[in-house]
């Protein structure tokens, strides 16, 4: 009779929790919507039902996703000091994930994709940029989501951490995008990756997904292998940067190799950067995010 006294506080407890996480989660993510529509100069609702912005819809899908990411590192439930204390948690973590997730997005616009203007793109119902858009929230609340479950505890030098966490994932976006343009170039005869997602080639956006996905994996690795500590911030977050470069280099490395073998005989560049064959580089996504699942989960 005691053990069955015990399991039902126990299910109000988890209910309990579960309903403080569940309401602050959608009012969040209620809000990234209408952040969204601000941050793009739109009204969200006139380019969702009337306008059909598909671009539109994609972009917000990706920073609602990105935010659900984030969200699933805020939550501790049960081991929450008490139940006002995690609700304080998952909205301080949330919004502050909220908050970096549209940074990033600027970031992405003015450093990463600078050369084009990622707003009037998706205006213009540019399905590519969308989903480039798409990519870069999810990729940023992939290092969020570890950083917020690396750090204990839940004052200054955790918000510190989480930053510059933050700045870590962006260092890498960068870079990875950097590089990537100049191996589309390489094979294209000096073209432009940007400006080939100012012209819609949906595959090209598809691939670079995959890359910056795989990328952001590869970034969290980093969370196993580092223990957090408020004394020694700074040279565990340089740490993690000098880790995540390897652990870049390293997915790099084999995912290139595991498209070789798994996509014998199809030469990558003129059916993806030329003929725009989206099924191609939808497997070659598909490729890039499994191989940096599958090495995370070895360095865990």
């Amino acid at each position: 009779m005691n053990t069955l006294i015990d399991i039902t506080a126990l299910n109000q407890d988890l209910l309990i929790y579960l309903a403080i996480d569940i309401s602050i989660a959608i009012v969040l993510l209620g809000a990234m919507r209408f952040i969204s529509g601000l941050s793009a100069k739109v009204n969200s609702t006139e380019e969702l039902a009337k306008e059909d912005n598909f671009a539109f819809g994609i972009s917000v899908a990706g920073s609602i996703a990105a935010l659900g990411i984030v969200l699933t590192g805020a939550i501790t439930g049960e081991n929450a000091p008490s139940y006002m204390m995690e609700a304080i948690g998952m909205f301080s973590y949330g919004l502050l994930g909220l908050i970096l997730i549209k940074v990033g997005r600027v970031v992405h616009d003015k450093i990463a994709l600078n050369e084009i203007d990622k707003n009037q793109q998706i205006k213009n119902h540019n399905l590519t940029v969308g989903l480039v858009d798409a990519a870069g929230a999810i990729a940023t609340a992939i290092v969020i989501r570890a950083v917020l479950l690396w750090v204990d505890g839940l004052d200054l030098n955790t918000f510190i951490a989480i930053i510059c966490g933050f700045l870590v994932a962006q260092t890498m976006l960068v870079l990875v995008t950097r590089i990537k343009e100049k191996q589309y170039a390489k094979n294209n005869q000096g073209s432009c990756m940007q400006e080939a997602f100012a012209n819609g080639q949906v595959a090209l956006a598809i691939r670079y997904t995959g890359q910056v996905i795989s990328t952001a994996l590869a970034v969290t690795a980093a969370s196993h292998f580092l223990t957090y500590s408020p004394e020694t911030l700074m040279i565990n977050l340089a740490g993690w940067l000098a880790f995540s470069i390897v652990m870049t280099i390293l997915v790099s490395i084999l995912t290139t190799l595991a498209k070789k073998i798994i996509l014998w005989g199809i030469n990558l560049v003129e059916e993806v950067d030329q003929q725009h064959n989206i099924g191609v580089a939808s497997v070659e996504m598909a490729i890039s995010i499994s191989i940096a699942l599958i090495l995370t989960a070895l360095m865990a």
